[in-house]
């Protein structure tokens, strides 16, 4: 068989996408046993006293060209996931893994085919949708002074916005096991993550023993749509802004994503207001 020289491997055909996947596994589990990195897995019940940031987001997306069923096994996918995670305390020095939390999602687990994005476009995939969860706790630790270790994003145009656009409502990627989203607990105090789905919603907490001195809040700017040839992308800049709570004050602005995000879902329900063209931004 013959093939173009800059084809990859993994894009001559299924076998060989197979073959690199396992191999992307077989690396990061030689990775992580070679890691000296102190992985959190103590869970308790007991809910830690301080909330240090909370969020909810829709389970189900509803809407042209998005697939019912994909968005029910979606919710029963994080579901799953949220039990292994729910709970979980992350000492200080500790890394949060949530590959190493959750575990691979197979059909024997209970797992079942949600979306996933491959390549250019979404498929069908067991365990598809986790990428959600994986968005919320992300959320949630950066309204923090948690240290994010690895992240890993995609893009955040997979469907039209709900309402008012909130920054890192989705883009968040993580792929058993290669791909995985982790943090680490440098503090001086425990904290700790709640997941949970109640009322088509999955909502997250991260809390604390005592309040931090600083508290979080995104901002995203020059927000807009963009085409690029055949495409369109969601374009903007998004900031993380920490505040001092003594003063009420903003003391330190960092830029976390400079967001270029192909639009994944029918063009034509990207609100015109919002599309600019190069020319405009010139």
């Amino acid at each position: 068989m013959l093939w173009k020289k800059d084809k990859l491997f993994c894009e001559i055909n299924p076998t060989c996408y197979a073959i690199s996947v396992q191999k992307e596994i077989i690396k990061r589990h030689i990775k992580n046993l070679l890691s000296n990195e102190k992985i959190a897995k103590t869970r308790q019940e007991v809910k830690m006293a301080n909330i240090v940031a909370s969020r909810s987001s829709n389970l189900i997306k509803r809407g042209k060209g998005i697939d019912p069923k994909l968005q029910e096994n979606k919710a029963t996918n994080i579901k799953l996931a949220c039990s292994k995670i729910n709970g979980i305390i992350i000492h200080p020095g500790e890394v949060f893994s949530f590959w190493l939390t959750i575990g691979k999602a197979t059909k024997r687990k209970g797992y079942k085919e949600g979306r996933v994005i491959v390549g250019d476009g979404i498929e069908a995939g067991i365990g598809g949708g986790l990428c959600n969860l994986g968005n919320t706790i992300h959320w949630l630790v950066l309204h923090s002074p948690l240290e994010v270790i690895e992240f890993h994003e995609h893009s955040d145009a997979l469907a039209p916005d709900e309402g008012k656009r909130v920054p890192f409502s989705s883009g968040t990627s993580v792929f058993y096991n290669s791909i995985d989203y982790r943090f680490k607990n440098n503090t001086d105090q425990d904290v700790q993550i709640l997941v949970w789905c109640e009322d088509e919603k999955l909502r997250g907490e991260l809390r604390s023993e005592k309040e931090f001195p600083y508290c979080y809040e995104l901002v995203e700017e020059n927000h807009h749509f963009r085409k690029e040839g055949d495409k369109y992308y969601r374009v903007s800049k998004i900031y993380r802004q920490t505040i001092d709570k003594s003063i009420n004050k903003i003391v330190e602005k960092e830029l976390v994503l400079d967001n270029h995000s192909e639009v994944m879902f029918d063009y034509t329900l990207i609100p015109k207001e919002q599309i600019k063209d190069e020319k405009a931004l010139a």
